[in-house]
This record gives structure tokens, sequence and C-alpha cells, in this order.
């Protein structure tokens, strides 16, 4: 088996601990973005799989790929060009007061693709799974054409294509909106993840009877939501939502539910209390769902399990990628939360 992913990855600059922006004289750097953290993840829990963008060819993107290549993330099929990788700049945020993002990624290498410039028939050989994200065709028009090329060739190879809706508001400037872009995209895909909000403003379904404000959410509430995307979208088999409590900025729950056209099955919760990183906790949840989909062929219920305690254990990780061991994963949802030395 093997999965490819596609989208932009960014130079992450933070600040230290719970500095703000002001406060900070240092950021510290690494790498992340939504498709490449999902590769990362399938990489660690030794999945083949190759993560597909467009790079400048300078010294940064180079680090960038010398990164991804440390994870064991294929990196033959990214091709060059353009002038810069985009960035963002993360201030993290404690209690009360939520982490912040600024972008500096306009005119990025990714921003500037065209229809064509990757050969998605090289691409796809011996590849089963494709794997995008909303956020590529909120990047430029360019990017959401290049996105659905992909989708349609992955369509005729016959390749099951996932999507992570992950709608990002101050991102769709380029004159098009979500719902006039990702409808034709999400067509072509067989497993969509998403949360209310995805569902809201990328697909115009509303949530039934869900209260997202105070820390609790009502799993079956999403059933209608999972039925009215597949009556929508006849080709998707699988709708899968993550159910995120925010308690404050330290303190979430988290579990997930799925459904596959008959049966809701729903994750146990977990009260994540101290988190030390959640940028990228949707991304881990992916990568363990591709995981869990692909080698727990007959079990969905374990598969979603598999993905909620992935990405429970990443947002104990520093930087976006989730570094995390199929054995630890399967230890926590054995039901082993203690966090005891291993020695």
């Amino acid at each position: 088996m093997k999965v490819v992913t596609f989208g932009e990855i960014m130079l992450r600059l933070a600040t230290p601990g719970y500095l703000r922006f002001n406060q900070s004289n240092n950021l510290t750097a690494t790498f992340g973005g939504g498709e490449a953290n999902v590769a990362v993840s399938l990489a660690n829990f030794g999945i083949p799989v190759e993560f597909v963008t467009r790079l400048p060819k300078n010294d940064i993107a180079q680090s960038c790929v010398m990164d991804l290549r440390k994870y064991g993330v294929g990196v033959d099929q990214i091709v060059y060009g353009g002038e810069r990788l985009g960035i963002y700049f993360l201030e993290t945020g404690a209690v009360s007061r939520g982490s912040k993002v600024v972008y500096d990624r306009a005119h990025s290498a990714i921003s500037e693709i065209k229809s064509g410039m990757i050969d998605w028939d090289k691409v796809f050989e011996g590849v089963n799974w494709f794997h995008w994200t909303g956020i590529t065709p909120a990047i430029s028009q360019g990017a959401a054409d290049v996105c659905l090329e992909a989708i349609q060739k992955a369509n005729e190879k016959g390749i099951t294509v996932s999507c992570d809706l992950n709608y990002r508001k101050n991102l769709w400037n380029y004159g098009k909106k979500a719902g006039e872009v990702m409808p034709e995209l999400v067509a072509g895909t067989d497993v969509i993840l998403g949360n209310e909000e995805d569902a809201e403003k990328v697909l115009g379904i509303k949530p039934e009877g869900v209260d997202v404000t105070g820390g609790h959410v009502e799993a079956a509430a999403y059933e209608s939501v999972s039925k009215q995307i597949m009556a929508k979208y006849p080709r998707c088999k699988k709708v899968i939502t993550t159910l995120r409590g925010s308690i404050n900025a330290n303190h979430n729950s988290w579990s997930g539910v799925l459904w596959d056209g008959k049966t809701l099955f729903e994750a146990p919760t977990y009260q994540i209390t101290d988190i030390v990183d959640r940028v990228g906790g949707g991304d881990s949840f992916m990568g363990g769902l591709v995981y869990g989909l692909l080698t727990y062929t007959e079990d969905d219920q374990k598969a979603l399990n598999f993905a909620v305690a992935a990405s429970c254990l990443k947002h104990t990780i520093y930087g976006d990628y989730n570094q995390v061991t199929v054995d630890e994963v399967e230890k926590l949802m054995g039901g082993d939360a203690s966090g005891r030395v291993a020695r």
C-alpha cells in the first residue's frame, strides 16, 4: 500500500513557550502544513507515503526537504519553481487566551502552481490512497485547479481519495469563496473529515441541535450532517467528524464519530488537560484515520479509535508533526493513559 498527499508546507516560526509576539526576541523554526503533517504521521506508522508540493530552489526549501526525509516521507515527486516558501507565525495561547496564527504565504511557490506542472500519472504509480485538504484550493485558483486535476486522475485510477475539509477563512482571498470551489472537489472524494464549522462554511450543511461553545458536544447530533453529506455527494463512503470541546486553551475534550452510511461509530472521549501544542491536531487525526482504515480494513470502530488516540497523543508533542508510534497509540487505545516512564 502507498499513500500520496498534496499541499503546501511552510516554515513555522513560533514564539517560545507562551510568549506573545511583542514579548519575544526569538522564534523557533520548524516546518509544517496540513498534508505534510498527515504524511509524517503515516511514515511514523510504517505506511509508505509520498508528499507532493511545489518548492523554490533555495536553502530554506532544501532544509524542508531534508526534514521530511528525516521522518521517512518520500519527496521525489516534489516539483520546483517559484520564489519563496510560505511562512506562518504562531503565538501559543494559554487558559482563556487563544493561540494566534499570522500567515505570510502570499506568492509562495505552490500558490503560483498551474495545471500540467505535476505528472499525476507518474505520481500515482502503485498508489492506493490520495489525500488532500481544503487548505490547498484556498491558496489560489492555480492550486485549486491542480487539486481538481489530481482528484480526477485518482478517480480514473480507482485510488481512494480522502479530504479534510479544513476551512480557513483567512486564506480564501483570491476572489472565490469556499462554497464556490469545494463542492466539485468533494464530489470526487470517498472519505470526508470535518467538524461542524467545516460542514457549514464549506458545504452549506448545518448540524442540528449541537452546542460547541460549552466544552461539550453531543456526538449523535452529527448523524444528520453525515447523512446530508452522503446524500449530496454519493461517491462518499465514510464521513468522520472530530469532536473538540474547548474548555480553555490548555484543556480540551477530544473524540470523534464515523458514519458509514448505516452505523454511527463513536470513539472514547479523552480529556487533554495540559496541551503542549494543538497545532496539527486535526492532521494527526487524519493520519491516524488513514492508517486505521488501511490497517483495520473490516473494523471502522478500531480505525476511529486509533485516529482519536493518535491525535490525543499529538497534543503532547511540540511542532506540527505527530511523532508517535503505533505501539504508543495502541497502548493508549488499550486504556493505559498513566504516562509512566517506560524502562
